[in-house]
């Protein structure tokens, strides 16, 4: 027997052990159900380079992958990343679709009512605009003009209702994209964390980010709202703390060429455990 294979087993032991001791309300399927099949099926985005994107040979790569082959290798079973958008994720995974998401979701209180958003988040980001060098220099130069947006995106109605814009939402962010390309938005407005990268590609030369977020929002990976409270949940509330503790995403920062993020940086440093008395 491999060592997966024993830890696996354990595992599964460990969490038909445990869920007796859950109230009978709180389901404890899901785990023993990825166990059993072999698969854990992880929701990404397909578009959203570095998160989750297509390779050249039609893989699926990038950020949230790694952080979803993390969890499939502490479980001892394969990995398949699963295809969402930002408008169908959180029915994907109310369906069974997907056994988890780790799909660049914002925490926002009408999603905790739908789907079991871990915690600690494990990214952070905030609406801003990508536009041509010299269009915009505050936020009020999209009033009443039209901004490019994506479908399902809760950034749209914050441009609309507070700034004035007139959004048009794409299906995805490469349609978006190309659509501020083409000249039929005047911006497009998105997560700071990936117009970072695109800038940062050099694929958008004379292109920038004129405006500064207008808040900060993390990230949080979900599992089923039943399962929040049991052995699923607390598994991966546990996978995201190591996540910070350990430095992974320090180290997924510098794989793909991200800016620094002194947010993931502080959760490294605060989510330490002092075993120096271990030294004695």
């Amino acid at each position: 027997m491999t060592k997966l294979a024993i830890i696996a087993g354990a595992i599964a032991v460990l969490a038909a052990s445990a869920s007796a001791s859950f109230s009978q309300d709180v389901q404890n399927d899901r785990f023993k159900e990825v166990l059993d099949r072999g698969t854990l099926r992880v929701g990404v985005q397909g578009a959203f380079k570095p998160w989750a994107f297509r390779a050249p040979d039609g893989s699926l790569q990038g950020i949230e992958v790694d952080l979803a082959q993390t969890v499939a290798d502490h479980m001892g079973v394969a990995l398949e990343p699963v295809v969402i958008t930002s408008a169908n994720r959180m029915e994907f995974l109310q369906q069974g679709k997907v056994d988890l998401l780790i799909g660049a979701m914002s925490d926002r209180p009408d999603r905790r009512k739908i789907v079991g958003i871990i915690e600690p988040a494990y990214w952070t980001s905030g609406p801003t605009l990508m536009a041509k060098e010299g269009v915009i220099s505050s936020w009020d130069d999209i009033k009443g003009k039209p901004v490019c947006g994506k479908q399902g995106v809760f950034y749209n109605k914050i441009a609309e209702t507070e700034f004035g814009a007139k959004v048009i939402a794409f299906a995805g962010n490469t349609e978006a994209k190309q659509a501020l390309r083409s000249g039929k938005c005047m911006a497009w407005v998105y997560d700071d964390t990936s117009i970072s990268a695109d800038l940062a590609s050099g694929e958008w030369e004379g292109y920038e980010m004129p405006v500064d977020t207008v808040f900060s929002n993390p990230w949080g990976a979900a599992v089923p709202l039943e399962e929040m409270d049991g052995i699923w949940g607390t598994f991966m509330a546990g996978m995201a703390y190591n996540w910070h503790k350990d430095g992974t995403l320090i180290e997924l920062e510098k794989k793909w060429n991200v800016k620094p993020s002194p947010w993931i940086q502080k959760m490294h440093d605060e989510l330490q455990y002092d075993d120096s008395y271990l030294e004695n």
